[in-house]
């Protein structure tokens, strides 16, 4: 199976790109837009010169539970760099997402509770509230996670978007916002 639809039949859609955005990134972006691919699993993932993010990670059903995921990880917290990623909240009805959170908590991964991210889906049209989690190997605030994010959203997830989309995500500064209230998303997992 191509590594596009293995990522397409496991993320929602209003979290995915586009398979045109993805491989554009891929040719356009190479020295920043990285793909880590194998039989069970899909690792697309953002390297800059201070942090690493996650764009999509993917293990097989089969693979799961036989630390390929950790594996995965640590290639990526060799680079001693904050690791930064997107989860959707705890959904209880979707046991993936709590066992998800837990397998990001015993990596070591912090939620950024002061962070709030909500855009809108091109493809739905429907507003999508995502948490921050991050890896931080030198206790990296969530001031610079924020600003990563600022980084990452304006350089992958816009890049090209009106000319691959037919229109634009909303703004950065619509996206991505300081939150007043702080609830720990992983203190119960």
């Amino acid at each position: 199976m191509h590594w596009y639809e293995k990522l397409n039949q496991y993320f929602p859609i209003e979290e995915m790109k586009s398979k045109e955005h993805m491989e554009t990134l891929l040719r356009e972006r190479p020295e920043i837009y990285h793909k880590d691919e194998g039989v069970h699993h899909v690792l697309m993932y953002v390297e800059l010169v201070d942090f690493v993010f996650i764009d999509y990670l993917f293990v097989s059903k089969d693979a799961r539970g036989q630390g390929l995921g950790h594996k995965l990880l640590s290639k990526l917290k060799a680079k001693g760099k904050p690791i930064i990623l997107e989860v959707e909240p705890v959904n209880y009805e979707d046991s993936d997402t709590e066992k998800r959170l837990k397998f990001y908590k015993r990596e070591g991964f912090i939620h950024a509770s002061s962070i709030g991210y909500s855009r809108r889906s091109l493809a739905t049209n429907k507003k999508n509230e995502l948490e921050i989690l991050y890896w931080p190997p030198n206790n990296e605030s969530e001031q610079l996670i924020f600003d990563a994010m600022k980084k990452t959203y304006k350089m992958i997830h816009t890049y090209k978007d009106k000319e691959i989309y037919g229109q634009s995500y909303e703004p950065v500064d619509k996206v991505l916002t300081k939150k007043e209230n702080q609830d720990d998303l992983l203190e119960d997992i």
